[in-house]
């Protein structure tokens, strides 16, 4: 579809944004050892079912961008962006199960996460409800919707990213750098797909 592609690699790149927002616990405070080990574990085996997920719902969309046409792109951006919004609501379930990290201001921390997170999975939400409505009939009008819709997935971005800044220091961050399921290379999407 002509003018699709680039709005599409414009929609991979936001996704892997997004997908780092599951790193937001990772900013906490001074303390470090066993406990805070074994809470990043615990976080972390719960969030890496969920990476996969996100990082299989952008192949999805970036498979269908090359030579979909306008009712496969729909329907492939529709369920990748259900997918997502699923993901980080049950990592936001994660995070609240886990309990607050055992740093200081863990509880604080904790709570932002789960806000975030939530956040993050209402809006895709939305940007799903945004794509069931383009019109794929006209081409031209399918291509200006989706980069609307590109452009309000750069918004809940942002979002992610503000957090991650906000959270990311401290020992937490480095425990669950150490874990096979938050490492960013497991399972982030690649935004050059």
């Amino acid at each position: 579809m002509e003018g699709a592609d680039p709005v599409k690699k414009k929609l991979a790149a936001a996704l892997s944004g997004g997908a780092a927002l599951v790193l937001a616990l990772s900013g906490c405070g001074d303390d470090n050892g066993e406990k805070v080990d074994a809470y990043a574990k615990k976080v972390c085996d719960q969030v890496q079912p969920q990476l996969e997920k996100i990082t299989q719902a952008n192949q999805s969309i970036t498979s269908t961008a090359a030579d979909g046409r306008p009712e496969e792109i729909k329907k492939a951006d529709s369920a990748a962006f259900q997918q997502i919004s699923d993901a980080y609501a049950a990592m936001s379930d994660a995070v609240g199960k886990a309990g607050a990290p055992p740093v200081e201001d863990g509880e604080k921390t904790q709570k932002q996460a789960v806000r975030e997170l939530d956040a993050t999975s209402e809006a895709y939400a939305d940007l799903k409800t945004s794509v069931d409505k383009l019109d794929t009939k006209d081409q031209a009008k399918f291509a200006e919707g989706l980069k609307g819709v590109a452009q309000d997935l750069d918004k809940v971005n942002k979002v992610g990213n503000d957090a991650i800044k906000k959270l990311q220091s401290g020992d937490i961050g480095a425990a669950m750098s150490e874990q096979p399921g938050c490492r960013r290379g497991a399972g982030t999407p690649s935004a050059g797909t």
